[in-house]
């Protein structure tokens, strides 16, 4: 096995595989729209025809929604390390299309102040990240015939619309898809140039409440001084939630299952390009306003949150109308780290709120909403450190184990549903406008990803 030999292919074939890629980012894969659900189709057939082109036995398997597409090879190779890439083949609606500097599904090379960029929907995220893993299979093959592991391909056709039919689909080839490790190519470097292994993912926790006061709205000359005022006591519970002098969420027990960042990890955060600056002042923030003791780094990524996302009672229309509502609302989320066990701080958040009701009001909770765990990656398994150590060698730069403040709930499922530990290696950049109008992708991130992946997959052989 010729590493070398499979870098040098890449680089001769670079032209190819990126008309490759602009073919698929042609294809009009948004799998929110039922408009689209034809092309969802043909984007799944367009996967399977060119991972069977490379020799990889692929098919495209049906479901209630969009199909998915599963891939093996390798499987003679019983001692080979077994790993499963996922990608998602669909996309985001394009709209607001006025917005577009070109049509989105008609994929072009562009010159930019950062380089060459290739400019189109579905460019960055995920069609890109997922052809950049593809490309270094085909290197391989073409280079020596076979490839360094055993591999299970598995893309999605509904990640951009909530995955409605990824959980029963792994439950039930659960057996099929499992394997050693998962790779996750959905995520981006933590700044440009800086290759990056995701080690942790923040998980969620949604709750809403109703504080409620009289049994009317209440005309405010008539009551106002003796009323309890609903929108008065959600102020002062919201209000609660929080410690002004240390940033602090002050729900009592809300740091339960928090564990401080080990300080190899710090250290790589701190050495890794991050500024700070750009990222507070490009919103309008001129400092960090989480908790005093920690980073903008460290509370993005692995620091829990307590957001207040929406207030509302009483009348909203235009001109003023005296009235003393009857109810007042509240939706929040968390951002959780570690072991913090959602379940159980949504009991804490509730009894914060309950203890702190006066006499006439009470609360009304929505018991509808969801709340998931963080993930956080077995970064002492051989296979994370080799993977850095490659990916080190292609960037010409330490690469870092990074955190992210979002979630990606397929890391979790991996690992809830097939027992699996996964590996999130991503090369995208902040600025590419996933979701967003005139989404790109850097030529050089595809490149060099084509680059990494040849290298992780030699690394990984070899564990």
């Amino acid at each position: 096995m010729a590493l070398n030999d499979v870098l040098d292919r890449i680089d001769t074939e670079l032209d190819a595989a990126t008309e490759r890629l602009m073919d698929l980012l042609r294809i009009q894969s948004i799998s929110t729209d039922p408009a689209f659900k034809a092309d969802c189709d043909k984007a799944a057939d367009w996967l399977v025809a060119d991972l069977n082109a490379i020799g990889i036995t692929a098919e495209k398997r049906e479901t209630p929604g969009h199909p998915m597409v599963v891939g093996h090879v390798g499987e003679e190779n019983a001692d080979a390390p077994h790993v499963l890439f996922y990608g998602h083949y669909d996309v985001q609606p394009v709209d607001p299309l006025e917005l577009w500097n070109r049509p989105p599904f008609e994929p072009q090379l562009e010159e930019t102040p950062n380089g060459t960029v290739i400019r189109g929907r579905g460019a960055s995220d995920d069609k890109g990240q997922l052809m950049t893993f593809v490309e270094a299979c085909r290197a391989w093959k073409a280079v020596n015939g076979s490839l360094p592991c055993r591999i299970t391909f598995f893309f999605e056709g509904e990640e951009e619309s909530g995955s409605p039919s990824l959980i029963p689909f792994m439950e039930a080839n659960a057996e099929e898809l499992k394997a050693d490790l998962a790779l996750i190519c959905d995520t981006s470097m933590v700044s440009r140039g800086v290759p990056s292994i995701s080690s942790q993912l923040r998980g969620m926790l949604k709750d809403e409440f109703t504080i409620v006061g009289p049994r009317i709205d209440l005309h405010s000359g008539h009551y106002g001084g003796p009323g309890l005022n609903p929108l008065r006591t959600l102020s002062e519970i919201v209000a609660s939630f929080y410690d002004n002098e240390t940033g602090r969420v002050a729900v009592d027990g809300f740091y339960e299952g928090v564990h401080e960042v080990p300080e190899d990890q710090l250290r790589q955060w701190q050495n890794c390009g991050f500024d700070e600056a750009g990222y507070l002042n490009s919103v309008g923030y001129s400092q960090p306003h989480g908790e005093k003791a920690y980073s903008t780094l460290e509370q993005q990524w692995a620091r829990p949150t307590l957001e207040v996302n929406g207030l509302w009672g009483g009348y909203n229309g235009a001109g003023s109308k005296t009235v003393i509502p009857s109810e007042a609302h509240c939706k929040i989320t968390c951002r959780l780290v570690g072991d913090m066990d959602p379940d159980a701080l949504r009991s804490k958040i509730r009894k914060h709120v309950e203890d702190r009701l006066p006499a006439d009001a009470s609360v009304r909770w929505n018991n509808d909403l969801e709340g998931s765990p963080a993930a956080v990656m077995n970064i002492a398994r051989p296979e994370f450190e080799a993977a850095r150590t490659a990916l080190s060698d292609e960037w010409q730069r330490e690469a870092v184990f990074c955190g992210m403040g979002g979630s990606i709930p397929i890391a979790g499922f991996f690992s809830s549903i097939l027992g699996m530990d996964a590996m999130l290696i991503g090369f995208a950049n902040d600025d590419d406008a996933i979701h967003s109008p005139n989404e790109k992708y850097d030529l050089k991130s595809f490149h060099k990803g084509i680059r990494s992946w040849a290298r992780v997959l030699d690394a990984l052989s070899r564990k």
